[in-house]
């Protein structure tokens, strides 16, 4: 064997050895891209609360579809979605499995994601407040999920050995492939792990974003805002980013039906108290929605201080729902600006809407959550929708933050 050939062998054979201790490492270099057609699609799974699939009964539907509904009612509608929407990303926000009725957690997180790994799409999770419930801890759940196939799930970021929880990282939306700005990402997703219960006696309730994550979230906007604005092909505005964890933050709270599209049918589970981190995201700037789960019957969009808050509403048929309210999942859509001389510049729009678990996998709420150098965003783009849609301020809420840790 020639020395080249010798030295391609071994960084293959490295490879190879590579992906088979670490294979989430491999899948993790997949690069994210508009399509030709200068769009980027991402469909939104939000507590699925998987348990141990056709053994596992439904939750909260009729009498009759009992006998014949499991587990696999909720795969079914991942593969539905996944072939009606054909997303360019997957994100899972969290109570992926439903630990108690997880007699394994591997196994469970293995069937709860199976559609997805079979589809060849990347995919993405973060962690709710169930997930660790079964036979794995927060990290260990996450460090499965980020060795599955077709994931670009991570850890935690690099470069902040010490933030709190797990599951905390970004991924970077590339330009079209051969346009001027194909080397650039045009469009952030910040991923985080929003806890699941307080660790502080005297806070009972739910988890938060700590001060932790909101220092490597403000770092990393900063970060990708100069390369943005840097050569070559240097932008004037930063690009816009989206948001997706599970619990919600306190001020979902600031809506009511005139000022919101979508429906709320329960209260803002969020945490006890406010850490502050929708005060970080208005700061930084460059989020323009927030999407999360956690309380299933909500699936509102509402807007405050130019960002969108939104809900998915509850995907999983092993999750509480209501009978005859469908099981849902909610699709955001980023579509490029054309160019004059007929190439794609930065993103234009930002739109979403939902789909129920019905005959038809009917459309509902169709919003444009943001247009790029106007605040008209928010507005319902089909005639047949309400346009129950509204911008608070938020310098109308009164925080109270935890203290420093």
């Amino acid at each position: 064997m020639k020395p080249d050939n010798r030295s391609m062998f071994r960084v293959v054979f490295c490879l190879f050895i590579v992906s088979l201790l670490f294979p989430g490492c491999v899948e993790a270099v997949r690069q994210l891209r508009f399509n030709r057609q200068g769009q980027f699609k991402i469909l939104q799974v939000a507590d699925m609360h998987y348990g141990n699939g056709k053994t596992t009964p439904c939750e909260d539907v009729f009498p009759s579809q009992m006998p014949t509904c499991s587990d696999l009612n909720t795969t079914a509608f991942v593969r539905r979605m996944i072939h009606a929407e054909k997303p360019d990303l997957i994100v899972f926000t969290g109570d992926n499995i439903y630990g108690f009725s997880a007699s394994i957690a591997q196994k469970s997180l293995d069937a709860a994601f199976a559609a997805a790994v079979e589809s060849n799409i990347p995919w993405a999770a973060v962690l709710g407040n169930h997930d660790q419930e079964s036979t794995l801890s927060r990290e260990g759940v996450m460090k499965h999920i980020v060795g599955m196939k077709n994931t670009i799930s991570r850890l935690n970021p690099s470069d902040a050995p010490n933030i709190d929880g797990f599951g905390n990282y970004n991924l970077e939306v590339s330009g079209v492939e051969g346009s001027g700005l194909h080397n650039k990402s045009v469009l952030n997703v910040y991923l985080l792990d929003s806890g699941d219960y307080s660790t502080d006696p005297t806070i009972p309730g739910y988890g938060w974003i700590k001060k932790s994550q909101q220092k490597w979230f403000m770092r990393t906007s900063k970060k990708l805002k100069r390369a943005y604005r840097s050569e070559p092909v240097a932008q004037k505005q930063p690009a816009p980013a989206l948001a997706y964890f599970h619990i919600p933050l306190p001020e979902y709270a600031s809506f009511d039906a005139s000022n919101y599209t979508g429906v709320k049918q329960e209260g803002i589970s969020s945490a006890n108290i406010n850490s502050g981190f929708f005060k970080t995201i208005v700061e930084a700037g460059d989020v323009k929605a927030v999407f999360i789960g956690h309380d299933h019957l909500n699936d509102f969009c509402g807007k405050l201080s130019n960002v969108n808050l939104c809900y998915a509403g509850g995907f999983g048929y092993h999750a509480y729902g209501k009978a005859g309210w469908s099981r849902r999942s909610r699709v955001v859509q980023a579509t490029l600006e054309k160019m004059k001389n007929g190439g794609w510049g930065g993103v234009e729009s930002i739109k979403t809407w939902k789909r129920l678990d019905d005959s038809d996998l009917s459309t509902i709420d169709p919003q444009i959550l943001w247009r790029k150098n106007t605040f008209a965003s928010n507005q319902v783009y089909s005639k047949k929708k309400s346009s129950r849609a509204g911008n608070m301020d938020l310098r109308k809420q009164q925080y109270k933050c935890y203290p420093e840790e």
